[in-house]
């Protein structure tokens, strides 16, 4: 499958103008509104016409069949996932010749929407967050669960809770020079020391936004990206390991920080790339929480386990530094896209489109995700 597929088009919605309005109690858009903006933007960004299009997938957040209706698309092929299981999906299709092109469409109006992500009123329709399970006994969100495991995790390794607060510094300094992120103003660490806890030891510097926008990615086969007018970028590698015994009890997460998971997918990434860690120029991890990134370092052989919190302070973050992590900002401060805008920064960085935050002589990019029990990774090259 490496490089069958490769990203012609992305297109994003306004990330910062909307969070000012939401903030002052406008509601801009809804999601379907979201994901049709975006997706008309990709569409001038690769310059094809909707009709070239056989393939939708749609983020968890829309119905596949209304965000088709909404998109004015009849495809042959389609469905719905997350941002990393889109693109892994996504090349499935194409290499087994079920689509030629496919749009990957993502809108969330979860700020404008007052969506709740932990407290008594946390939305969970369909049971999909193990956490839920633990309702009762006060553990009803993500943050504290990232609390539990990254407070383990530091006793463990004799590491100070405080360890986290270079991977916000850096990676809002990387959203200081990306015009399209939410939050631009530069950090310092005494700005992360002075922050409140919201579940200790995560601070508010920890956690992610919630804010509305869409994300939308077209991918088709590598022979049709090569004759638009982007340079095309191809998808090299994907690996996924799941970690399912024991998922609902937490135990993946808080005895083994997913490691099994993440080396499984490690191997598969790296061997159909034939790349390796020291080849990518930039990562691009998940993170909804800063935590998200010792434990991919780690899982995907950066550095050992319990060494991440020295790598990150010997290495700086920085989209100029010595490993560029989150080039434009990440969930921490771009934007909260659920792992999607993940994917546009990694596209435009390999087309060298990353203006003041750009990564010299970037050729490789990988996104590494590891959220509700399982690990998703791509490799994007030039």
């Amino acid at each position: 499958m490496k490089r069958a597929a490769a990203v012609m088009g992305v297109g994003i919605t306004d990330w910062a103008e909307d969070y000012k309005r939401t903030r002052a109690g406008e509601r801009p858009n809804d999601s379907y509104g979201y994901a049709a903006q975006a997706f008309t933007r990709a569409l001038a960004d690769c310059g094809i016409d909707r009709s070239q299009i056989d393939g939708l997938i749609v983020g968890p957040t829309t119905s596949y069949e209304r965000t088709g209706e909404i998109l004015g698309m009849d495809v042959g092929w389609g469905g719905q996932a997350d941002a990393g299981m889109a693109v892994i999906q996504a090349c499935m299709a194409i290499k087994c010749g079920l689509a030629r092109t496919i749009a990957l469409v993502y809108g969330n109006d979860q700020r404008s929407a007052a969506v709740q992500y932990g407290g008594s009123s946390t939305s969970n329709p369909l049971g999909i967050f193990a956490y839920v399970y633990h309702t009762p006994w006060g553990m009803t969100s993500q943050g504290a669960l990232y609390a539990l495991m990254f407070r383990r995790y530091c006793e463990i390794h004799g590491l100070p809770l405080d360890c986290l607060g270079p991977i916000a510094v850096a990676q809002r300094a990387n959203a200081s020079r990306n015009p399209d992120a939410v939050m631009k103003k530069e950090i310092t660490l005494d700005d992360y020391a002075k922050a409140a806890f919201v579940c200790e030891p995560l601070r508010l510097l920890d956690y992610c936004l919630v804010n509305d926008g869409g994300v939308c990615m077209i991918i088709s086969e590598a022979s049709i990206a090569e004759k638009g007018p982007k340079q095309p970028v191809y998808i090299e590698g994907i690996g996924r390991g799941d970690l399912n015994r024991g998922a609902t009890s937490l135990e993946p997460r808080l005895f083994d920080f997913y490691l099994p998971a993440q080396r499984a997918a490690a191997r598969q990434v790296y061997d159909m790339a034939g790349l390796g860690p020291d080849d990518m120029d930039c990562l691009q991890i998940y993170d909804s929480f800063s935590c998200h990134i010792p434990f991919a370092l780690e899982g995907f052989g950066f550095c050992g386990e319990g060494e991440a919190a020295g790598l990150v302070k010997r290495k700086s973050l920085r989209f100029d530094g010595e490993l560029p992590v989150n080039t434009g900002g990440g969930n921490l401060s771009e934007s909260y896209m659920q792992g999607w805008n993940h994917q546009v920064e990694a596209v435009r960085q390999l087309r060298g489109e990353g203006g003041a935050r750009q990564v010299k002589d970037c050729n490789h990019a990988q996104y590494i995700c590891d959220m509700g029990g399982k690990v998703v990774s791509v490799i994007y090259g030039k």
